[in-house]
């Protein structure tokens, strides 16, 4: 049966009506400027991007695909008809796009304008009649559907926007919120949504449709309107008088995708990768729900004055429902470089022996001042000479060994990745980078010496990207010490932005290879020795970006071995693991991301029933809570009696990641333990 018989007569009939409205609007007509920024766009992508690309048929329809994704990802407002009305473009937006005849393409958002707009005057309709929902059917909502088949009839979407209503109004109502403030609340949002679908431009036609066109070919490249260009990317960096956080969009929601180090979120610690951020606010007033909103709408209202307070409404990534949010203060601040400077510490291990002391330098990113350098001062920061000077404090110190902690560096300057591979090497190449012709540059190291030769590890994370993973892999090619941690993110590919006669084209032109010859892209870094993590690689890196570029090889250069690790990676692995299956922290980071990755492949749809909601989330929760306290107990900590408790606890005495430190220590002392031992043997 239709869910129409819980909606009433004269709701269905307003559909009808506001459709019949609707379509009697102006269909939106591209500018001349965009027809030619279209044919620029369409050059662009054939002669230079780093692929082989072949504007074709095949790619139409891939472009095709990939615009009505854009326009209704989830298969929630267009209709088989509406989209069959268009099924020419599947063979067509290449020519579209040589041509600058771009009005098919226009008429077809406006088919989803229309039905959107619709949508939405339902939605607040329905409203107005007052919900009146009861929780105690059996109904489940479908959350992910994105490989739905197109609903063949308005009656159909009825059905599932029945269920969407339902679900909303469940989750802000077990959150906590009477009838009253769940009807206020849904009403801003559905107001918000319908105003944003009135107010597109052809700019933002122009827009979507670019957006469509540049990741049917690779995530990285894109478009920028005039009115973007301060961006650089649709993932916006707010480290200019905002949080410093990278957001991207994630079906309705907006998705922390990584923090800028040192920056204010950083130093706060309540924002973690593949968070969601449902509302947003200042420091007093209402809060702005923002599910559904436009990224870059988003990002302009966290981005406020340095020193002023953003309230962020927080889902957090393991949670297991939208219910589970929290809400959180950040002060807008700027990032200075001082934040971001690599520091050094000791960390002692006991063994059966005695002490041993370990040295660990954190490197958030890889910077330089470039002013001052451009400057021509002497003593301008650089990662490079950061790390040299806390190098030689720790070899003062009488350290054993040296970890480098790259986790969550997203990169930064290549050359100083170049330079600092330089501190622990004689001079040698680096990294390959192809261009899309084919030719294959080599950077390196060219000057003579290292200043640390001693038994070295290189601590990586699924956010260590770029300029990270070309120094773990030359570290490794090398032969020169240890990667350790889980596989990294998977960037491997170069941009530039080049301008167009309107707005600009950012575009992938090359690719970086590591001195083996093995691209970085999409696998990344695979350490020598992995550890578990709580950052899903389905969620976070490039292998969970669509139509990322395939990994490759190119011929390896010649290069000097400075080492032979894996001589010892079995005994090393042995010794690993039987620490690790004793260590509280590992045991816990080991189960819990076994448990979150079984939650996310059952958690395909919510129940609409109040209490088998509820029962669901507590039974889901209650083992993550055990986990937790599991861990807790072992190390002697409070427990806890809430699960979402765990992310208030950030000054734990035994913080759960700082257990990869205290661990990748533990494996290179062995590591020069086991070196000392061989080169013995070996003398003799």
């Amino acid at each position: 049966m239709s869910l129409l018989a819980h909606l009433g007569r004269p709701a269905v009939a307003l559909v009808g009506l506001l459709l019949a409205a609707t379509t009697a609007l102006a269909q939106p007509q591209p500018t001349d400027a965009q027809r030619q920024a279209a044919v620029e766009v369409a050059e662009s992508l054939r002669y230079g991007h780093y692929a082989d690309i072949r504007l074709d048929d095949t790619w139409s329809r891939q472009a095709f695909a990939r615009y009505l994704d854009v326009l209704d990802g989830q298969r929630a407002f267009l209709l088989e008809g509406d989209v069959a009305a268009y099924r020419h473009l599947g063979t067509r937006i290449d020519d579209a796009l040589f041509d600058g005849d771009l009005n098919d393409v226009y008429a077809l958002y406006q088919r989803y304008h229309d039905r959107a707009e619709a949508r939405f005057e339902w939605l607040l309709a329905r409203l107005d009649e007052g919900l009146g929902f009861t929780y105690d059917s059996d109904l489940r909502l479908e959350l992910d559907r994105d490989e739905a088949p197109w609903a063949e009839s308005v009656e159909e979407l009825d059905d599932l926007w029945y269920k969407r209503l339902k679900n909303a109004a469940l989750t802000l109502s077990i959150s906590g919120q009477d009838d009253e403030q769940v009807e206020a609340n849904l009403r801003q949002r559905y107001e918000g949504q319908l105003n944003r679908v009135r107010q597109t431009d052809e700019e933002d036609i122009f827009g979507l449709f670019m957006a469509a066109v540049t990741g049917s070919i690779d995530p990285h490249s894109g478009y920028l309107s005039p009115r973007q260009g301060e961006s650089f990317d649709i993932q916006m960096r707010l480290s200019l008088e905002g949080i410093g956080a990278l957001l991207q969009s994630d079906g309705e929601y907006v998705k922390v995708s990584s923090l800028v180090p040192g920056g204010p979120a950083d130093r706060a610690g309540v924002l973690e990768p593949a968070d969601r951020i449902i509302a947003v606010g200042q420091e007093e007033g209402e809060m702005v729900n923002v599910v559904g909103m436009r990224l870059d709408n988003v990002v302009d209202l966290i981005r406020g004055p340095k020193g002023s307070v953003v309230r962020l409404d927080v889902v957090p990534a393991q949670a297991v429902d939208m219910t589970r949010s929290r809400i959180v203060e950040i002060t807008r601040d700027t990032v200075n470089l001082e934040d971001q400077a690599a520091r050094g510490e000791v960390i002692e291990i006991e063994r059966d022996d005695g002490a041993h002391r370990i040295g660990v330098i954190k490197i958030p990113t890889f910077y330089v001042d470039f002013d001052a350098w451009q400057a021509g001062e002497e003593n301008f920061r650089s990662t490079t000479r950061d790390v040299a000077r806390e190098i030689e404090r720790l070899k003062e110190d009488g350290i054993e060994g040296i970890v480098l902690d790259l986790r969550n560096n997203g990169g930064g300057a290549l050359q100083e990745a170049n330079s600092l591979i330089g501190l622990f090497i004689d001079r040698g190449p680096t990294v390959q980078v192809r261009d899309a012709r084919g030719r294959i540059s080599l950077y390196g190291d060219t000057e003579a010496g290292a200043i640390y030769d001693g038994p070295l590890g290189v601590l990586v994370n699924r956010l260590s990207a770029s300029a990270s993973e070309i120094f773990a892999g030359a570290i490794q090619d090398y032969g020169r010490g240890l990667v350790l941690g889980t596989p990294t993110f998977g960037k491997g590919t170069v941009q530039t932005l080049n301008d167009l006669s309107h707005g600009q084209i950012k575009l992938t032109r090359a690719k970086f290879y590591r001195i083996s010859g093995d691209s970085t892209q999409h696998r990344g870094v695979e350490p020598d020795i992995i550890f578990p993590s709580l950052i899903d690689p389905d969620l976070i890196g490039e292998s969970s970006l669509d139509n990322a570029l395939d990994w490759d090889t190119v011929r390896s250069v010649q290069y000097r071995n400075y080492g032979e690790p894996w001589r010892h990676l079995e005994a090393l692995k042995d010794r690993h693991h039987r620490r690790a299956v004793e260590h509280p922290n590992f045991r816990y980071l080991t189960q819990q991301a076994e448990l979150t990755r079984r939650l996310r492949e059952q958690n395909t749809s919510v129940s609409l029933n109040r209490e088998q909601r509820q029962r669901e989330v507590e039974e889901q929760e209650a083992e993550q809570l055990a986990l937790e306290n599991d861990r807790r107990q072992a190390l002697g900590l409070d427990l806890l009696e809430e699960w979402i408790d765990a992310r208030d606890e950030g000054s734990d005495s035994e913080p759960v990641e700082q257990v990869q430190v205290q661990e990748a220590a533990h494996i290179l002392l062995d590591y020069a333990l086991l070196n000392d031992g061989y080169r013995m043997a070996n003398r003799h």
